[in-house]
């Protein structure tokens, strides 16, 4: 405006004002009123109209580059270009004298446009291709290329930024211990698996600031900070929502760690002895049953052993009893000996049997139904109440049945013998995944952590005229059929058996 008013080229020096601010204020105000980009040209061309200045050249390239800023296509923006271009010839024509010199440089303005569209969309790719590589760059350098979660370094960054914004928030670090064997198996099998733990993961803590994937089969979650957090997910996670058995722990911030070392390192640390507990829980397992492999030898050898000199001495001592031999004041001692040492013998026996017989689907509930009959009259004489609790669901074990109704029957009469007064004993089904799991529990007086530290191991026994084989030989006949027997006790509140077993489809 300045320009061309000072050199004398305006015919009319208001309209030069009125439209060299109508067409700034369509520039300023475009983002409060959208349709001012469509008039712009307008004001632009009115404006160069009145002004008689060549210099507009420069206002109609800078519209053909908002066009190409505002990421029209190639082609649109193209004729756009042509257009403001072409406009500009035709408004400069009709102020300059027509000759060759003119018309040439109308040419080369066109050029012109054309070389700057090309020049500046060329600027823009190679822009748009180096900030996309950066950008997968960036996503590699923080992401699990396999799971698409953050890696190590990412769930790092994440952890200190959180800090730096002062969030209150619990990492929970999490080890698959079952998935090293599928992923040894197969390779594919184990990706395909992770992913599904990644995308499990995913819509379980769906409000989660992080979830990071590293070192294999480890996974971190970084949770705001709730009330009951810790307890509610550790709820989850032994309740084998995953499908693996997890070992897991957590660190929360700032309450136990004020830095992210101190906060990783907690947590790792928690996993570690986390691992370890299991470690040496599964080493224990071992070595009893390795144990336990070594007594069922031993009994074969000592039932055999044992059992031809107390036929003969069972024989000889009727017959001098019929004979009236002078042994008669220790007839009953000897016969109650003989017959406590072929109990004991009869139990030996059940370590010797190398493999369980007659196995087919049965279902639990009427193995049950048979159990609570057969215990039915103990518990009335004892003046003991069964309490029975069915799962909805029609559950069924491939076993040996009376393997099974031998193991239930000793817990539930286990029982009752712990319960010195009336009291009641529950008996329930329930379902955990792939397994049935039943429970006997009692209003006993509990047992301390010693003994139920050994109370699986044999010949121990609290009973006076226990033999301390009975729950060893639960626990066998529970292995030989793929499942496991524990036990949950405490001081003045009784005891509980689990005994799980693999479900079967029928």
């Amino acid at each position: 405006m300045v320009s061309s008013i000072a050199m004398g080229n305006a015919p009319n020096t208001t309209a030069v004002i009125l439209l060299g601010c109508a067409f700034y204020l369509s520039i300023a105000l475009e983002r409060k009123l959208p349709f001012l980009p469509n008039i712009q040209f307008i004001f632009l061309a009115l404006f160069h109209w009145s002004s008689h200045l060549n210099w507009c050249l420069l206002l109609y390239y800078m519209l053909i580059g908002f066009s190409i800023q505002n990421g029209q296509k190639y082609t649109y923006t193209m004729q756009k270009a042509l257009m403001y271009i072409g406009l500009y010839t035709c408004i400069r024509l009709s102020y300059v004298p027509f000759t060759t010199y003119n018309l040439l440089v109308s040419i080369y303005d066109i050029a012109s446009a054309i070389m700057f569209v090309l020049l500046v969309q060329y600027v823009i790719r190679s822009e748009s291709e180096k900030k996309r590589l950066r950008e997968e760059k960036d996503y590699l350098t923080t992401h699990d290329p396999l799971t698409g979660l953050l890696n190590y370094e990412g769930y790092v960054t994440t952890v200190e930024n959180l800090m730096v914004k002062r969030f209150s928030f619990v990492l929970v670090l999490l080890d698959f211990q079952d998935f090293k064997s599928v992923n040894y198996e197969n390779i594919h099998n184990g990706n395909e698996t992770l992913n599904q733990i990644a995308l499990l993961l995913g819509s379980i803590f769906y409000d989660s600031y992080a979830i990071s994937r590293y070192a294999g089969d480890r996974f971190a979650i970084i949770l705001p900070a709730k009330e009951n957090l810790i307890s509610n997910i550790s709820e989850s996670l032994n309740s084998n929502i995953l499908g693996f058995q997890v070992t897991y722990s957590f660190a929360e911030h700032p309450l136990e760690a004020a830095t992210k070392e101190e906060l990783i390192s907690l947590a790792e640390e928690r996993l570690f002895k986390s691992k370890r507990e299991i470690w040496l829980k599964r080493e224990e397992h071992l070595f009893r049953s390795e144990k336990m492999k070594m007594i069922g030898e031993l009994a074969a050898g000592m039932a055999h052993e044992i059992r031809n000199p107390l036929t003969t001495i069972k024989g000889f001592m009727q017959i001098a009893t019929k004979s009236q031999y002078n042994i008669q004041p220790w007839h009953e001692l000897i016969m109650s000996e003989i017959r406590r040492m072929n109990e004991l013998t009869a139990e030996f026996l059940q370590f010797s049997k190398p493999h369980i017989s007659n196995m087919k689907p049965e279902s639990i509930t009427e193995c049950l139904d048979r159990v609570l009959s057969l215990a039915e009259s103990d518990a009335l004489y004892r003046g003991h109440t069964i309490i029975f609790e069915d799962t909805k669901e029609a559950l069924y074990i491939f076993i040996d049945r009376d393997k099974i109704v031998q193991v239930l029957l000793n817990l539930i009469q286990n029982a009752f013998e712990a319960m010195k007064h009336p009291g009641d004993v529950h008996v329930r089904i329930k379902q955990e995944n792939e397994l049935a799991i039943i429970e006997i529990e009692d209003s006993g007086e509990g047992m301390s952590e010693s003994e139920m530290e050994q109370i699986f191991n044999p010949f121990y026994t609290t009973k006076e005229n226990g033999t301390g084989l009975g729950l060893s030989i639960c626990q066998k006949i529970a292995v030989d059929h793929g499942g496991s027997l524990e036990v949950k006790s405490a001081i003045g509140l009784g005891s509980i058996f689990s005994f799980k077993l693999p479900t079967v489809d029928v």
